[in-house]
């Protein structure tokens, strides 16, 4: 499924906010969006959020024989799995360019910049060593995809534990982790990405750009940086020509970007560990606020009939209104309005539809039977001989109490009906 393209007003708007140093979301220019970063139940599973980016790493680890020309390091493994569900361009089982070129910056990032000591997986020098396996799923794309996803993947790999293990000769034992704690990775240092778009021929960039400003860019340049000021990796797309002087800004914008969102993992790995310690409950469920009821928009809320009573002030003539006496609905708790596209789950509030219904049905009842009433007092006035006939709907004739009738009167005089003396006497 292709991708809506913008229309030209929309790219014309974007351009022109860009130049006046503005960006759709209000952020500033080199301005980050909300930074989420969540773990899961078990060890190695973290999902970030930037914004409504959102992607979801996991890591897995298995005993295999090493490579030939590192016969004494562990192997080292990225996946990036595109799924239609995050875009409607990307398509099931089928490599966009997108997801190839997130797949190999990845590499790079991770692999090449050697931030896993690869000595510490051998278990068995030429024999076995352990393979490290990061997949990365793309659950939602809506800008800087790489960000997300260098972020997810190295918390991912800070959180993760494998099996402790043990060699006795030729024999080799896994521990599970009943019998010996699993032992963490050895990681020397994180590296992180720092993406820039560039728009009017490099004149004026932006960081953490969105969906729609992706669409509208010049060229991008993405960098892979530790805190330690080292550059890991560096990457120029799009058709432009950059100045070293525009390199070296993005540099030294990239190493505070980096700098925080290194604090940023590191404080959300210690939170984990101090509520793994304290027995609470973890989990992508736990990190998700349930105490509000969320929701896009404000909805005006009609007012129940049945529960308002209306006093009269025969006196002064005035009316007031009181309030309900529902204590499910005068207890409820009043929604908090999200920003448009936001997808929460949260607290529901009491459901009362069961008694709105039987409420209803009363009052259908009660209204048919005042009907009905008055349609029999009309029958009987000597003003006019009217017959009453009831058209009922339905396949059996027994529609229950719950059906809708509808009631039809009908003249004597238009339907011409005869008395039988008049019939006999009447020539053939």
């Amino acid at each position: 499924m292709r991708e809506t393209p913008l229309s030209n007003c929309e790219r014309e708007f974007l351009l022109a906010i860009i130049g006046e140093g503005k960006r759709l979301d209000g952020r500033q220019p080199y301005d980050y969006r909300h930074v989420k970063i969540s773990f899961g139940a078990s060890h190695g599973c973290c999902q970030v959020e930037i914004g409504q980016t959102r992607v979801l790493a996991q890591v897995s680890c298995e005993v295999t024989p090493p490579k030939q020309r590192r016969l004494n390091e562990g192997i080292l493994f990225v996946n990036v799995e595109l799924s239609p569900m995050a875009y409607p361009s990307f398509e099931q089982g089928r490599q966009t360019e997108e997801g190839v070129e997130l797949s190999r910056l990845m590499e790079r990032c991770l692999k090449e910049s050697r931030c896993v000591d690869m000595e510490s997986l051998c278990i068995v020098a030429g024999e076995k060593v352990w393979s490290v396996r990061v997949d990365i799923h793309v659950l939602n794309h809506d800008g800087n995809m790489l960000d997300c996803a260098s972020l997810a993947a190295i918390s991912a790999l800070a959180h993760f534990r494998r099996p402790d293990v043990t060699v006795k000769g030729g024999e080799v034992t896994i521990h599970t982790a009943d019998e010996r704690d699993p032992i963490p990775l050895s990681i020397h240092h994180m590296p992180l990405c720092v993406s820039f778009a560039f728009f009017h021929q490099g004149k004026y960039l932006l960081v953490d750009p969105c969906e729609r400003e992706e669409r509208v860019t010049d060229g991008k340049m993405v960098i892979g940086m530790n805190k330690h000021r080292e550059i890991c990796m560096l990457q120029v797309m799009g058709q432009m020509l950059l100045h070293r002087d525009q390199v070296a800004r993005c540099s030294n914008i990239a190493v505070v970007k980096v700098i925080e969102m290194t604090e940023l993992v590191q404080r959300a790995l210690a939170n984990d560990k101090a509520a793994r310690q304290k027995g609470e409950k973890c989990g992508f469920a736990e990190s998700t606020s349930k105490e509000k009821i969320n929701t896009t928009e404000s909805v005006a809320a009609e007012v129940d009939p049945p529960s308002v009573e209306m006093q009269s002030d025969s006196d002064s003539g005035s009316e007031h209104e009181m309030e309900s006496e529902d204590p499910e609905r005068s207890n409820g708790e009043s929604p908090e309005i999200m920003g448009r596209g936001v997808g929460v789950v949260g607290k529901a509030a009491v459901a009362t539809w069961k008694q709105e219904d039987i409420t209803m049905k009363k009052e259908l009842k009660a209204e048919r039977g005042d009907h009905m009433t008055r349609t029999s007092s009309k029958s009987t006035a000597p003003s006019a001989a009217v017959s009453a006939a009831t058209v009922r709907s339905g396949a059996d004739g027994d529609l229950g109490d719950d059906s809708e009738e509808e009631t039809t009167q009908v003249l004597n005089k238009d339907l011409e009906i005869q008395p039988r003396t008049q019939m006999k006497n009447s020539p053939v």
